[in-house]
């Protein structure tokens, strides 16, 4: 089987959205959404999809600010791993911590989690909109960070836990280095190495190429 992915780069944080479908005209998932809920209407308007369901990697804002506005407008289930709870509860938070405890009033939006989300499990595949995602649970960057696994593409939607040549930052409160190198040695570098890897940010990239060139990956 061969599926539609497409993706832009949405909000403040140059956050990649992505829609995977089987085909144009028809269902969806969304895998991440930033809190731009009009470009994230324009990538499913492009290709005539409208989603199933929003899979949310993790709890920062800049990945789950838009989450609600996203399940209300198309009616949908909004997943997330339940250690990322405490994260989703306020995003409000989250930014004030980025701001240095002020809100911008530039910055206007709601950002309010939605009103429940369906718990992510470590080795789950969920078959949504025709598609096999398996959840690898990968914490380190936040304690509920996933990853989805795409078997049947050879594709990672690898959230903030690995990018071309670098890797999460783990700086941010929840985060811990130690951790996700773990869950980088036992869930993420043991996929095969051509698997595609598509990023919470920047360029996609391939296990092969991070394996070969990252510096943080190098030694492992």
């Amino acid at each position: 089987m061969s599926v539609l992915i497409d993706g832009r780069s949405l909000w403040l944080a140059e956050t990649n959205c992505f829609v995977i479908a089987e085909d144009s005209g028809g269902p969806c998932v969304v895998v991440d959404a930033p809190a731009d809920l009009e470009g994230i209407a324009a990538l499913l308007a492009a290709h005539d999809l409208y989603p199933e369901a929003l899979l949310v990697t993790h709890a920062h804002i800049d990945h789950a600010g838009g989450a609600a506005a996203v399940a209300d407008r198309w009616t949908v289930k909004a997943y997330l791993h339940p250690d990322d709870d405490w994260l989703a509860a306020d995003p409000l938070a989250q930014l004030r911590s980025l701001f240095g405890g002020l809100i911008p009033e530039w910055l206007d939006g709601s950002f309010e989690p939605p009103a429940s989300w369906e718990a992510l499990a470590d080795g789950a595949v969920l078959n949504l909109a025709g598609v096999g995602f398996e959840v690898l649970h990968t914490p380190g960057h936040t304690p509920g960070h996933c990853c989805f696994y795409v078997e049947s593409e050879g594709i990672l939607f690898s959230g903030d836990q690995l990018f071309a040549g670098s890797i999460g930052r783990t700086d941010l409160p929840g985060g811990d280095y130690g951790q996700l190198m773990r869950s980088m040695v036992t869930r993420v570098m043991t996929l095969d190495d051509a698997t595609a890897v598509l990023p919470g940010h920047g360029p996609t990239t391939t296990i092969s190429r991070e394996r070969l060139t990252n510096p943080f990956l190098t030694d492992l």
